[in-house]
């Protein structure tokens, strides 16, 4: 008997895991993979770390707030990180030879552009007083208790709006865009509170962790083995059964039934509700969650770069082949790709030599559709067939084809490659789709995408990506949030500040 099962091991499962061992509980954490961390989870691929989710994160400068919350955590003086460039985003267009920058510090960020925008420093001033003042109105965010109806007012604005109200630049517009690939943006739609939220914390501070983010997982079980709590790989969770008005047991696809007072779920809310067995989820909770939309997913090319011949880069790329960086999502098979993300590993090795890096732009579930019923991870291996391969190999040629357009001689860095699909996101991190960043947020809509950590089920609670925000930070909080259903966010906000 447990006091705590958690059921999934990513970031909200493990934070949740460590906040309540911190505090005694007596955790168990059940996963279904061989590596526990989620979008935190590394691969080795000859000798090169790759990240699968988690390229940089923002926020870890002393007193900032992911800062703040890993003290909390006992994980922040373990962490190998490397602070990335002072101008650490680069965003460019296929028509136009200019590298926009985005860079750390909010005056040094408007510097910075005004010098590519010299018309434009008043529309720069604008922007990042709306930024800031959002995030103001987020109370977790910033690490103090307060209400939901402090950040009403700003939940119904859209991104694309607000940037055509402080500019008529289209230029400058789309370079504010240019950073969308992280949340999947999408054109009057996107609300500007996610878009604010995440721009804020990397333009705070930006960091890469070194040699990979699997080392946040590692930490994180960390701190709750050393206090009693267990991990358990291995462990896929197909049942969890209510009698008497709570959560008796979750039972694991090998028939084992795991005890525990409390449960909480770090899995799809969808999946979460599926395979609980209770009167309590009413069917119209059900239709409601199964109505929202899932953001679309991915398609990666993780590349081991020959010895010394690509230079690290301790920034980022953003590329468009348009003038609209919110064009990405809207493809063809003639258009495809147009835009992606490149992310160059740090590795302990070398800081002038890259020796792998990810490329990253979407791809909609329904193009690896045929091989849905197939199921490959490193503990189970199938092979999806010779007709998947060429499949990947196609795709991964013209994204290096585009590459090669702003990095000519490119193609000759490339030791060898690996791909990335919808499927291995499914399979990996369990969402049915693919997605890779959770539930869609609509402007239009805000109170249809919160999802409360509470269930009808008084025992069973959920965390995670879909509940506010993804992403390491967004994830984090939602952890807090979660624990405070327990422990009380009056207490938890005390403890965090005073880590």
């Amino acid at each position: 008997m447990y006091d705590a099962v958690i059921i999934g091991s990513g970031l909200g499962g493990l934070a949740c895991g460590a906040i309540l061992a911190k505090e005694g509980y007596k955790v168990c954490i059940l996963e279904k993979n061989k590596q526990i961390g989620g979008t935190l989870q590394t691969f080795v691929r000859e000798r090169v770390i790759f990240d699968s989710g988690v390229h940089y994160v923002g926020g870890l400068d002393k007193g900032q707030n992911l800062y703040q919350l890993f003290q909390y955590l006992g994980i922040l003086d373990k962490l190998k990180m490397r602070k990335m460039d002072a101008e650490f985003d680069n965003v460019v267009f296929e028509d136009d030879p200019t590298v926009y920058k985005y860079a750390q510090g909010y005056e040094n960020f408007i510097r910075t552009l005004a010098k590519d925008f010299p018309e434009e420093e008043e529309a720069l001033r604008k922007y990042c007083t709306a930024i800031k003042d959002i995030c103001s109105k987020f109370p977790l965010y910033n690490l103090r208790n307060g209400d939901y109806f402090e950040k009403v007012s700003v939940l119904e604005i859209d991104t694309q709006t607000f940037l055509e109200s402080i500019t008529t630049n289209r230029r400058l517009q789309n370079v504010l865009a240019g950073t969308s690939l992280l949340y999947a943006g999408e054109p009057k739609k996107t609300p500007l509170y996610v878009h604010a939220l995440v721009l804020n914390s990397y333009i705070e501070s930006s960091w890469r962790f070194v040699d990979g983010g699997s080392q946040i997982a590692r930490h994180l079980a960390h701190e709750i083995i050393s206090r009693g709590g267990v991990i358990k790989k291995h462990r896929q969770v197909i049942r969890l059964k209510e009698e008497g008005g709570t959560v008796q047991y979750a039972e694991t696809s090998d028939g084992e039934k795991y005890h525990g007072n409390l449960f909480i779920s770090n899995v799809h809310p969808v999946k979460t509700i599926e395979m609980t067995e209770s009167d309590m989820i009413k069917k119209a909770f059900k239709t409601r969650l199964k109505s929202l939309e899932n953001s679309i997913s991915v398609f990666y090319v993780n590349v081991v770069l020959k010895k010394n011949r690509f230079p690290y880069l301790n920034h980022n790329y953003y590329y468009f082949d348009t003038n609209d960086a919110w064009a990405v999502q809207d493809y063809n098979d003639d258009t495809w790709p147009r835009g992606y993300a490149m992310f160059v590993a740090a590795s302990s090795k070398s800081e002038e030599w890259a020796d792998g890096l990810s490329l990253m732009t979407y791809m909609r579930f329904d193009e690896v559709k045929k091989w849905e019923h197939t199921f490959n991870t490193v503990s189970n291996e199938v092979s999806r067939g010779e007709d998947y391969e060429a499949f990947k190999r196609e795709k991964a040629e013209k994204l290096f084809e585009c590459v090669e357009r702003k990095f000519p001689g490119f193609r000759d860095c490339i030791q060898s490659y690996y791909v990335a699909t919808p499927l291995s996101v499914r399979d990996y991190i369990g969402t049915d789709d693919g997605s890779l960043y959770g539930i869609t947020k609509d402007y239009r809509e805000p109170m249809r995408t919160f999802i409360s950590p509470r269930t009808k089920i008084p025992n069973l609670l959920l965390t995670g990506q879909n509940l506010n925000l993804h992403g390491v930070l967004g994830v984090t909080v939602s952890a807090v949030v979660t624990c405070a259903e327990v422990l009380g966010m009056d207490y938890m906000i005390e403890k965090i500040k005073h880590a």
